[in-house]
């Protein structure tokens, strides 16, 4: 196919970890009883005017319903009880914000596009919303180094789309990319499917420009945008991932990827997930450099698609998984070959009992909408238990089997879909309904049992409060002693993005 890139793929706009989404969420101080609100100062009609003054009257948001999209998280799963959102356009009006609310110790929640899957971007209680909506305006790209510098408030889409008109790209793919904002996808550490390919953002953050909670209200020049720059201590890569706990990222700088003139997609089937393990070295090996994605459904996923949907296999051998593999290159031609060979060698060595290779952009539409749709067709067995997980290879799958033998007729399905390539698995549980002896099945064996076989309890979700409590899995105590003295230092007054993530 020879396309800069396939049409955009449907989005999986309906993501929880463990419940249905709700048109209302309840608060979350009264899902949370025992979670006290900090010692912080209350919001008073004097800050409110301080703020009016400091960005106009458009840039405060008073009115409750205009305040209610900020107050909930994108799956109506938390709901915080915010009296004001703030809406600044420029970062000298983001570091007189801070530099207001350290001085009266006004806890503050940044928010960028509020589509994060962990509660960490909304209030808990009464916290001030910092909005980076309206930093939109700049928008730097010279195409010859592939640099962009941009301001954190812009959508991942519209710079995919910007920088298509010099025949780059992004190098993050995200399912809420027509929502979330650049800034927001560096401070959560954002993945995707093209992490494979392209790497994490540690490998294309350059510099970031960050306002710290601080008496000043500091402006931070984390790095010169550069490819090369070996001097001090590479403060940017500290802020990715870091969930908005020390401080406001205004501005980025990265490198963008050349936008591939041709991509190519096949479907496989394989009997095992060893198999699928060995087909994944031999993809290295034989796709090399153009090999961008490598997705994995098992057949309870395609079952569910099937029952839930209507969605057929494109497979017509049926099998214990289904592998989704993408390429990116500059030759159809190329591709096609490497794409062909590997295909044969597959079900040569018996590795793959079928294998099919999309040969038009409409039939690869129709192989990502399988994987992409997966989280959907879930949603209706009734209730989702819904994890982001690392793991080593040799255990990816082995949680799954180890998770449907604990809660045997309890669930309705345990099933995985993921990122095999990157060893991010997506494990579901589903029931028709909220059981609590089902819960107690799953936690904390599911986080205790990734740790102890050298997982990660996020994989490119974050921590946010939803996992909280499960930090000190992994990480030793000196490990979390110097988060919290990270913490201190950059926030002395702790009052950015409080009650997530931390425990202080």
């Amino acid at each position: 196919m020879m396309i800069g890139r396939l049409t955009q793929r449907a989005s999986c706009a309906l993501r929880i970890e463990a419940r249905r989404c709700k048109s209302t969420a309840p608060l979350t101080s009264t899902q949370l009883p025992n979670l006290k609100r900090g010692d912080y100062s209350s919001l008073t009609d004097a800050d409110v005017q301080h703020f009016e003054r400091l960005l106009g009257a458009g840039g405060v948001l008073r009115d409750e319903t205009d305040i209610a999209p900020y107050n909930t998280d994108w799956m109506s799963w938390y709901r915080g009880r915010s009296r004001c959102v703030l809406l600044p356009r420029t970062v000298e009006e983001v570091s007189a914000v801070m530099k207001h609310c350290f001085d009266r110790r006004l806890a503050v929640v940044p928010q960028s596009g509020n589509t994060g899957l962990v509660g960490a971007s909304v209030p808990v209680f009464d916290e001030i919303v910092v909005s980076m909506r309206r930093l939109n305006k700049r928008f730097d790209f010279d195409p010859i180094p592939g640099i962009l510098q941009c301001d954190a408030g812009l959508v991942l889409e519209e710079l995919d789309t910007r920088l298509g008109e010099f025949g780059y790209m992004m190098p993050l793919d995200l399912g809420a990319k027509g929502s979330c904002l650049i800034g927001g996808n560096v401070a959560t550490g954002a993945g995707g499917v093209r992490l494979l390919r392209y790497g994490s953002l540690h490998a294309h953050v350059l510099a970031l420009e960050v306002v710290l909670p601080d008496k000043d209200g500091t402006v931070l020049e984390c790095g010169p945008a550069l490819r090369k720059d070996n001097t001090g201590f590479h403060e940017s890569h500290l802020f990715i991932g870091s969930e908005g706990q020390l401080g406001l990222i205004t501005q980025v700088a990265m490198t963008a990827v050349p936008k591939p003139n041709s991509v190519q997609v096949a479907m496989l089937g394989c009997d095992s997930f060893l198999d699928c393990c060995k087909v994944l070295g031999d993809a290295k090996r034989l796709l090399g450099e153009i090999l961008s994605s490598f997705e994995m459904m098992d057949s309870e996923t395609m079952r569910c698609l099937k029952e839930n949907h209507g969605r057929h296999n494109v497979l017509s051998t049926p099998a214990a998984f289904n592998l989704l593999i993408e390429t990116s290159g500059s030759s159809q031609e190329h591709d096609q070959a490497k794409l062909n060979k590997f295909l044969e060698s597959c079900l040569e060595k018996g590795l793959a009992v079928d294998g099919v290779l999309a040969t038009s952009v409409e039939q690869a539409n129709t192989f990502w909408a399988l994987r992409e749709n997966a989280t959907l067709a879930l949603m209706d067995d009734g209730y989702v238990f819904k994890h982001d997980i690392s793991l080593p290879l040799k255990h990816y799958y082995r949680l799954t089997e180890a998770v449907r033998e604990r809660v045997g007729s309890l669930a309705k399905r345990v099933i995985t879909y993921g990122h095999v390539g990157d060893g991010n698995t997506h494990l579901n549980v589903t029931a028709s309904e909220f059981s609590q002896e089902l819960y107690d099945r799953l936690y904390p064996f599911v986080y205790e049992w990734t740790t102890q076989h050298g997982g990660s309890i996020s994989a490119e979700h974050g921590v946010g409060l939803l996992k909280k409590r499960y930090m000190p899995l992994g990480k030793s105590p000196a490990h979390l002693a110097q988060y919290g003295r990270l913490k201190r230092f950059y926030d002395p007054r702790l009052i950015l993005n409080p009650y997530k993530m931390l425990t202080m």
